[in-house]
C-alpha cells in the first residue's frame, strides 16, 4: 500500500491500472516515476501470465528438455557418446516452480515497497463512471489502463468440455509425465511444448488445421515439420477435428487426407491460441468497443473509444508478447498522463519460437511484402553454408531475408537455427535504420558465429557464397 495516507483516504488516483502483470507494472512504474499516485488492481496472481504460467516456466522446462538430447548431440561428433535420463519428473516441476516463485517475488512483489506512490489493491475490478469498483469500494480516476491479459482459447470441438484437457498452464503443472499426448494446434505453444514433452519421453502427436507455425515462411514451416518428425513426433497438418471423448483414455476423432481416424492418448493438450480477458470488467456497460477476436480496440495512442480509458498487452488481442505488453503499457501511461503524443509501433517487432532449432522473425514475410505492393527480392541461405553450423555439426535450418527491390532496403528477416533467438536482433536493428542488404553484407561479423550467417544471407542476394573462402567478401 502507498505510504501517502491522504491519497488513500480519498481513494483518488492519478492513474488506475487494472491487471497485475508485466503490462500493469510497466504502466504503474512509468507513472510513479513521474511522481503520480497509481493504483494497481490485482484480481489474479501478481506477475500475470509471463512469470507465472507463460514465458518463464515454459522456457526453463524447454531448457531442461534440451538436456535429454545428450545422446543425439554427442552422436554428431566422432568418438563421443552421451546419455541423459529423466530421474524424477516431479523434481523438474518443483525446480520450475522455485524459479517462478523467485522471479515473482523479486520482480513484482518486492518492487511495490520501492514505489511510495503505488497502491496495490487486491480484488476483481469493474469499471464504472469516473473510476473502478472493487468489491463495493470505489476508486476514482479519470485515467484508466486495462492490462488484464489473456487466457487459453478452447476450440469448439464436439465433446471438448467433457474431457480433462490440458492447456499451457495445467500442462506445466502435471505431477506425472504422460506416456502419450495429443497436441491440438501447431502454433507457438503447440510446437514448443510438444517438442518439450517429446524430449522428456512422452509419445507426442501434433495436429493442426493448416501448417506448422502457420503464417511463417513456407520454407521454415516445412523444415521445422521435418525436424520435429525426425525427433519422433507424429505431425499431421490439414487435420479436421470431429469429436473428442474420454473412455478411460482420450480419443480424438479427426479427418486427415480424406479419411477419418481415431487417435488415442493418455492426455490431450489444447494449444490453439489465446483470447483476451475482457469479460466481467464492465467494459460493455461503459461503452468500450471490442474487436471480433474479443480484444479491446485501441488507437495508435493505446486509447479506447472511451476518453481516458486505455488498454495494452494481450487484452488488445494483438502482438501477444510480454515485451510488447510492457512497451505498450509504458506508452499508454505516458499518453494518459501527458496527453496523446507517443505512437505505438510494431513495425520492427522481433519474435521467437523456442523450438530447437529456434524460429526467429522480424518485419515482413515474403507474402506480406508482396501484398503491400513491394517489389520483393529474397535470399535464402541453408545453414550448411554457415561455418558455425558446420563446426557444431548441426546444419538444421535456414535464413531468409526479404528486401525491397527498388532500393534494396531490408524489410524482413526469418531465421530457423539452433541459436536463432540470439541472432534476430541484428536484423531488427538493420530494418529499423533502413539498411540495405548490400550494407549488411559489407559489415564485419565475428567468424564462427550464427549471426555471421546474416552476412552470408545478405551476400546471397547477388552472389554464390559457396564460392567464397572463409570470411571472404
Amino acid at each position: 500500500m502507498t505510504k501517502n495516507d491522504t491519497v488513500r483516504a480519498k481513494n483518488v488516483f492519478d492513474l488506475i491500472v487494472v491487471g497485475p502483470g508485466s503490462a500493469g507494472f510497466s504502466a504503474a512504474i512509468t507513472a510513479a516515476e513521474q511522481g503520480k499516485h497509481v493504483a494497481i488492481i490485482g484480481g489474479g496472481t501478481i506477475g500475470g501470465t509471463c512469470v507465472n504460467v507463460g514465458c518463464v516456466p515454459s522456457k526453463t522446462m524447454i531448457r531442461a528438455a534440451e538436456a535429454m538430447q545428450a545422446r543425439a548431440v554427442a552422436q554428431r561428433f566422432n568418438g563421443i557418446s552421451g546419455e541423459a535420463k529423466l530421474d524424477r519428473w516431479k523434481d523438474v516441476i518443483d525446480h520450475k516452480n522455485e524459479l517462478v516463485l523467485e522471479l515473482r517475488q523479486a520482480k513484482y512483489a518486492d518492487l511495490l515497497p520501492q514505489y511510495e506512490t503505488i497502491s496495490y489493491i487486491e480484488g476483481m475490478a469493474r469499471l464504472v463512471q469516473n473510476g473502478v469498483d472493487v468489491g463495493g469500494q470505489q476508486y476514482k480516476s479519470d485515467k484508466i489502463i486495462i492490462t488484464t491479459g489473456s487466457h487459453s482459447f478452447i476450440p469448439p470441438i464436439n465433446g471438448i468440455l467433457s474431457v480433462p484437457y490440458l492447456d499451457s498452464t495445467s500442462a506445466l503443472d502435471l505431477t506425472t509425465l504422460p506416456k502419450s499426448m495429443i497436441v491440438i494446434g501447431a502454433g507457438v505453444i503447440g510446437c514448443e511444448l510438444g517438442q518439450m514433452f517429446s524430449r522428456m519421453g512422452t509419445k507426442v502427436t501434433l495436429l493442426c488445421r493448416s501448417n506448422v507455425l502457420d503464417g511463417a515462411e513456407p520454407e521454415i514451416s516445412e523444415a521445422l515439420t521435418d525436424y520435429l518428425r525426425d525427433e519422433g513426433i507424429d505431425v499431421h497438418c490439414g487435420s479436421v477435428y470431429e469429436s473428442i471423448e474420454d473412455d478411460g483414455e482420450i480419443c480424438l476423432r479427426y479427418q486427415y487426407e480424406g479419411e477419418t481416424h481415431d487417435l488415442r492418448a493418455e492426455r490431450v493438450l489444447v494449444a490453439t491460441g489465446r483470447k483476451a480477458n475482457t469479460a466481467g470488467f464492465g467494459l460493455e456497460e461503459i461503452g468500450v468497443k471490442l474487436a471480433k477476436n474479443g480484444g479491446i480496440i485501441v488507437d495508435d495512442f493505446l486509447q479506447t473509444n472511451v476518453a481516458g480509458i486505455y488498454a495494452a498487452g494481450d487484452v488488445t488481442g494483438r502482438d501477444e508478447y510480454v515485451y510488447m505488453a510492457a512497451y505498450g503499457a509504458k506508452l499508454a501511461a505516458q499518453n494518459a498522463l501527458n496527453g496523446n503524443h507517443l505512437h505505438y509501433s510494431n513495425h520492427v517487432m522481433p519474435a521467437v519460437v523456442f523450438t530447437d532449432p529456434n524460429y526467429a522473425t522480424v518485419g515482413l514475410t515474403e507474402a506480406q511484402a508482396r501484398s503491400q505492393g513491394i517489389d520483393v527480392k529474397t535470399s535464402t541461405l541453408d545453414l550448411k553454408h554457415v561455418p558455425r553450423a558446420l563446426a557444431a555439426r548441426d546444419t538444421r535450418g535456414l535464413i531468409k531475408l526479404i528486401a525491397d527491390g527498388k532500393d534494396n532496403r531490408l524489410v524482413g528477416a526469418h531465421i530457423l537455427a539452433p541459436e536463432g533467438a540470439d541472432t534476430i536482433q541484428t536484423t531488427a536493428l538493420a530494418i529499423k535504420i533502413g539498411m540495405t542488404f548490400t550494407e549488411l553484407g559489407e559489415m564485419i561479423f565475428p567468424y564462427l558465429t550464427t549471426v555471421e550467417g546474416l552476412k552470408l544471407a545478405a551476400q546471397t542476394f547477388d552472389k554464390d557464397v559457396s564460392k567464397l573462402s572463409c570470411c571472404a567478401g
